[in-house]
């Protein structure tokens, strides 16, 4: 019962929290992306990179801009992974091999942070520091600058430009990351999180004499990995080690960070397109998606079936005693929900339906309310999806925001739709039919002739859901560092980031170059009520139909076994 009323004081804490920062957070993103003015330091860094900040890039040239960054950023994460036993504050860790070092270079450059790896075991200060935390926040501006070329094919007309994109990640970077990233890593020192960049600690008088323990740079890591919904740990045991999260007010805090910016960005879109009810109206199907998914998925925790854990009253292995249930499903809905990847407690050892909720969350896009940017873009796209659905009802050409729905800008929506679960079921089924590829799941979810039960399908399809979707958690009974899973993983990963980002990129380009359509009567009011039902309808009837399939081989066979 304690935990119960502890979880309760912590979702309303959480609430009034990201109340309060909607307004300020939102208007000063949007004040960061249309400002004309350029900072002393960013005029700086302009003239260095060779960057003219008045020049305007069509999408195909934004694209480009964002590949170059990304293939630059993998290339040499690659490399300071190869070489890092070599470097200053290595702490005596070997090179990474080739594949792993692949695999995480593509983890990182794509927001996913996924790791085959056990952090504390692997990287030296260096990798972590100048390797993996840049990334953390290069990655994150992307997505804001991405969304912010989406909002500018609304507001703009008859035009084929959309911004410049050095110059939306350099003001994102310094501006918003940045500041955030180091009041909030002060506030975490304040309550205990680690932050060092000495040699191990050494600890005394243990049941097992002296252990030396890896401190690094903990805490200045640990706000930008949430902050940028990345989610990759200093330690494998991520945000459930005491190093990073040691106090209910810290994991308070940490879920904050990984809600706010995604939860305030309607925020800024609301105020670029000029109209605030339409912020409104996306952030409340938002939250009533959060809200009712952290419902479903602490009910099945706590209400599990099965006379072991009737007896204990909830489904507590795998969670840490100092959270409890409440704050454990908080922090899990809330991290597949975003992009984050970042966990308190071990997914895998969810029930059915509550790591079938996980699990669907990523399934939905991660819209609710999503990665950096990501999310936003993801959701105004099914918006679309959904004007153009009720255009067909009342038979009239659809219109969202002033700007008509054409064939032309459902071809791109539906291909950023199909994309990822393509993508996502395709893995699935290469990892499922090369029988070599199944030995990476735990013996105790293969079956007496060696094929996967339910919950090993589970651990495969969460794998690639998670993956292909940029989250990074995982199912913790899949061993993924092979070299088929580095590979496959890594092309996952990419695929799952940067071919939905064309798809973005050209419908904002298509949606610019047309004039404004003003407003009839027969125009659907999308800042409604309403619209807010029929957008939520749609989401859930677009992956209803998507994966149903593939769950009900998983998490849905295993919960009604």
């Amino acid at each position: 019962m304690s935990d119960t009323w502890a979880g309760l004081l912590q979702v309303a804490a959480l609430v009034l929290l990201l109340a309060v920062s909607y307004r300020p957070l939102g208007d000063y993103m949007a004040h960061i992306l249309t400002t004309k003015k350029h900072s002393r330091v960013e005029k700086v860094l302009y003239k260095t990179m060779g960057v003219d900040p008045e020049a305007d890039q069509t999408w195909g040239t934004y694209l480009r801009s964002v590949f170059a960054i990304s293939a630059v950023g993998v290339l040499l994460l690659y490399t300071l992974l190869r070489v890092q036993h070599h470097l200053m504050m290595a702490l005596g860790m070997p090179k990474v091999n080739a594949d792993l070092a692949y695999n995480t270079a593509a983890s990182f450059v794509t927001n996913t942070n996924w790791q085959n790896y056990s952090g504390e075991n692997t990287l030296g200060y260096v990798a972590q520091a100048t390797g993996l935390a840049v990334q953390n926040f290069v990655s994150a501006s992307v997505g804001i600058a991405v969304v912010a070329t989406l909002i500018r094919g609304f507001t703009r007309n008859r035009t084929d430009r959309l911004g410049n994109f050095w110059v939306d990640l350099t003001r994102v970077l310094i501006r918003l990351m940045l500041p955030f990233s180091i009041v909030f890593a002060v506030i975490l020192v304040a309550c205990g999180t680690v932050q060092s960049l000495g040699d191990h600690m050494t600890v005394v008088h243990t049941i097992n004499g002296n252990q030396s323990l890896y401190t690094g740079g903990t805490a200045s890591q640990e706000v930008i990995k949430l902050l940028g919904t990345n989610g990759g740990g200093i330690f494998n045991a991520n945000s459930s080690h005491p190093f990073e999260n040691p106090t209910a007010f810290t994991n308070l805090i940490e879920i904050y960070l990984l809600l706010v910016i995604g939860f305030a960005l309607p925020r800024t879109f609301g105020k670029m397109v000029g109209s605030h009810k339409q912020g409104y109206t996306i952030v409340s199907v938002m939250a009533i998606i959060w809200l009712g998914s952290l419902i479903f998925s602490t009910f099945f925790e706590v209400h599990h079936h099965g006379i072991n854990l009737a007896d204990g009253h909830a489904a507590l292995e795998g969670k840490e005693s100092r959270f409890g249930i409440p704050a454990s499903t908080l922090f899990m809905t809330s991290t597949t929900l975003t992009s984050t990847g970042a966990v308190n407690s071990w997914h895998d050892s969810y029930s059915p339906f509550g790591g079938g909720a996980a699990m669907f969350n990523m399934m939905l896009g991660e819209i609710a309310p999503g990665g950096t940017g990501s999310g936003l873009y993801g959701i105004l796209i099914l918006a679309i999806v959904t004007v153009f659905i009720a255009g067909l009802m009342v038979g009239r050409t659809p219109e969202y925001l002033g700007k008509k729905i054409r064939p032309t800008e459902m071809k791109y929506a539906a291909l950023y739709i199909l994309t990822t679960p393509a993508v996502v079921l395709v893995f699935t089924g290469l990892a499922m039919a090369l029988k070599g590829e199944t030995a990476s799941i735990s013996s105790g979810n293969l079956g007496p002739n060696g094929s996967p039960s339910p919950h090993g399908f589970s651990e495969v399809l969460y794998a690639f859901t998670s993956m292909c979707n940029n989250n990074g958690s995982a199912f913790g009974g899949l061993s993924g560092n092979t070299h088929w899973w580095n590979t496959a993983g890594a092309l996952a990963m990419m695929f799952g980031r940067f071919l939905p980002m064309i798809w973005v990129l050209a419908l904002a380009g298509s949606l610019a170059k047309q004039k404004p359509v003003p407003e009839t009567e027969g125009t659907l009011k999308t800042a409604s009520p309403l619209f807010a039902g029929m957008l939520l309808g749609t989401i859930l009837l677009v992956v209803g139909l998507t994966y149903f399939p593939a769950l009900s081989l998983g998490p849905l066979a295993e919960g009604l076994h």
